[in-house]
C-alpha cells in the first residue's frame, strides 16, 4: 500500500472515531507499528492529526474552542473510558460520600461502582444520577441548576451552592484537557466553577482523563494538576504530566 493511502486510510478512521490506536491501524492496514509510528509523526507535522500514547487524535490545536457532541464522545475512546471506570470505583470506600462529575467517563464510574457499595453518591449529572437509581444501598443526592442537553449536566449557581454545603470523601472530577502547564481544563464556564468547589471541599479529588486528553487545552481552566489527589487514566502519561502530577504527593492510577 502507498503511503498516500495509508495516510488516506488513517484519516478515515480518525474521522469515524476521533482516536485510533497504532497496534489497529498496523493490523488493519497490513504494515508494521513502526511504519504507522512513522506515518503519525508525518500527519502531525502536516497538522491533520495530534500523537497521543499508544496512537492518535484529530488535530485540536493548542486550545480546542468546542467539545464535541455528546453522542460523537459516547463512542470515542470507550474502552480506555470503561478502564478508566474501574480503576476509579477501586478508590472508593463502603460509608463513603463521594462525587461523581459530569461527563462519558464519569458514567464509567458509575457503572463500575461494586454492585453491593453502600454510601453516598453526589452528583450535577442526569445520566451518573439515573445509573445509580436503582442500587438499594446508595444514596443518590442531586444538585439542581441549569440543564445542558447532551451530557444532561447540571450548573449555575445553584448547583454551586449545593456543593458548597457537601463535605465529601472523595470526588471524580471530567476533564476536556490535561496538560503540564494549563492544568486541567474545561468547556463550559458555569461548569468550570461547579468543578472548583467540588475540589475545593473534597478531602480527595481526582482527574478523569483518557490519553487523548494529554496535552490538550479547553477554554477554562479549573487547577494545576499538582493540586490533586491523583489522574486516573488508561495509558502512561507524557513525563511532563506525570511530573506535574506526582510534584506534591499526587498518583497516576492505572487499571
Amino acid at each position: 500500500m502507498l503511503p498516500a493511502e495509508r495516510h488516506s486510510r488513517i484519516g478515515e478512521a480518525l474521522r469515524a472515531s476521533r482516536v485510533v490506536s497504532t497496534e489497529e491501524l498496523a493490523r488493519e492496514l497490513g504494515v508494521s507499528v513502526e511504519t504507522i509510528r512513522r506515518d503519525l509523526v508525518l500527519l502531525e507535522r502536516q497538522g491533520r492529526l495530534a500523537r497521543v500514547h499508544g496512537g492518535a487524535t484529530v488535530a485540536a490545536g493548542r486550545s480546542s474552542g468546542e467539545e464535541a457532541p455528546f453522542t460523537e464522545r459516547t463512542g470515542t475512546a470507550a474502552e480506555a473510558k470503561r478502564h478508566i471506570g474501574r480503576a476509579a470505583a477501586a478508590l472508593v470506600r463502603p460509608g463513603q460520600t463521594i462525587v461523581i462529575d459530569v461527563g462519558t467517563t464519569a458514567v464509567e464510574v458509575a457503572r463500575a461502582l461494586p454492585l453491593d457499595f453502600a454510601g453516598t453518591v453526589a452528583t450535577c449529572s442526569l445520566l451518573v444520577a439515573a445509573e445509580l437509581s436503582e442500587r438499594p444501598g446508595v444514596e443518590v443526592l442531586v444538585s439542581g441548576g441549569r440543564l445542558r442537553s447532551g451530557d444532561l449536566a447540571l450548573s449555575n449557581s445553584l448547583t454551586q451552592a449545593f456543593f458548597a454545603d457537601l463535605n465529601p470523601d472523595v470526588a471524580f472530577l471530567g476533564s476536556g484537557g490535561v496538560d503540564a502547564g494549563a492544568g486541567l481544563t474545561d468547556y463550559y464556564l458555569d461548569e468550570i466553577a461547579v468543578r472548583r468547589t467540588i475540589h475545593g471541599n473534597a478531602a480527595r479529588s481526582y482527574v478523569l482523563a483518557d490519553s487523548s486528553k494529554f496535552g490538550r487545552i479547553a477554554r477554562h481552566r479549573v487547577a494545576g494538576i499538582d493540586e490533586f489527589a491523583g489522574l486516573v487514566t488508561e495509558a502512561e502519561p507524557p513525563p511532563s504530566i506525570r511530573d506535574a502530577v506526582t510534584r506534591e504527593g499526587g498518583v497516576i492510577v492505572l487499571p
